[in-house]
């Protein structure tokens, strides 16, 4: 039976293990417990990992119906510094600005997924949104407006990789749905910068290929992440074996109502988009 909440059942929280992770009441007893540990873990490590967030047997029905999706995704290259913008040819000597990083990825947009998918069931959850933004001690979060933008799915194929990147946002929030049989592993420097410095020998000596100082922490399939992706450089090492390493990312903010740039969604999701936005002008 799923729970309730404002009054409307949520049936994102038929997906979850309620049992190992308790967040349909936050409250009281063991929900509130279990909500202290979490604000705790990420205020001292910047993440939180929960494996097996989703039921075995969900995570099969989540698994197939988004496989069945990838096949109308883009094969996007996506070239960017670690910062996310573009080549900076002034910036000084040794300067990560200066360098540029690629990698290959199927990405399915928010529009290219159905809102009747268990996927997007479980995007739309107030109980999910409250967990997320008590976890991070927010007081308002919202799910994500942009039409693009909101809920995406990434697919590395084996051979590929996730290029050294800070996210555009305060803190990540990711399903791995379907792991890669080796490789594939989430690698980052914890809490590498701040609002107003950066390690830049730390950051340096990874870009060069010094992993001393890099972690990484297991992450089998229907594992629910979040994580200060904006302050800590982070990546996903090559996929190895014959499926490919499928995420969903759900992005949230802290103000309602917020959406991308037409240039941003243009150069994160490539031509489908760029002729979405320019038939939508000429109509204008």
């Amino acid at each position: 039976m799923a729970a309730a909440f404002n009054g409307h059942l949520d049936m994102a929280l038929n997906l979850i293990d309620l049992d190992r992770y308790p967040i349909a009441d936050l409250s009281q007893g063991r929900g509130a417990e279990f909500l202290r540990s979490c604000q705790e873990q990420m205020e001292e490590c910047g993440w939180c990992n929960f494996d097996g967030f989703i039921r075995e047997d969900a995570l099969e029905a989540l698994a197939n119906e988004t496989n069945n999706l990838l096949p109308t995704a883009e094969t996007l290259t996506i070239r960017r510094t670690i910062y996310q913008g573009e080549v900076d040819p002034n910036a000084p000597a040794d300067d990560p600005r200066l360098r540029e990083y690629m990698h290959v990825a199927t990405q399915l947009a928010d529009d290219q997924i159905p809102p009747e998918t268990l996927l997007q069931q479980l995007y739309q959850s107030e109980i999910l949104t409250n967990f997320v933004r008590q976890v991070q001690k927010k007081k308002t979060l919202y799910r994500c407006a942009d039409e693009f933008q909101a809920l995406n799915v990434v697919a590395l194929q084996p051979g590929s990789w996730h290029a050294w990147h800070y996210d555009t946002t305060e803190c990540t929030v990711t399903l791995l749905l379907q792991a890669a049989e080796k490789g594939g592993e989430f690698t980052f420097i914890p809490n590498s910068r701040t609002d107003d410095t950066e390690d830049y020998e730390a950051v340096i000596s990874l870009l060069n290929g010094d992993m001393s100082k890099a972690k990484t922490f297991s992450r089998g399939a229907g594992a629910f992440t979040l994580f200060r992706g904006g302050y800590s450089l982070h990546g996903v090492t090559e996929v190895v074996g014959s499926q490919p390493r499928v995420t969903a990312i759900l992005t949230y903010s802290e103000e309602p109502g917020t959406v991308l740039d037409d240039d941003v969604n243009i150069r994160i999701y490539g031509k489908r988009v760029e002729r979405i936005l320019a038939e939508r002008r000429s109509r204008l």
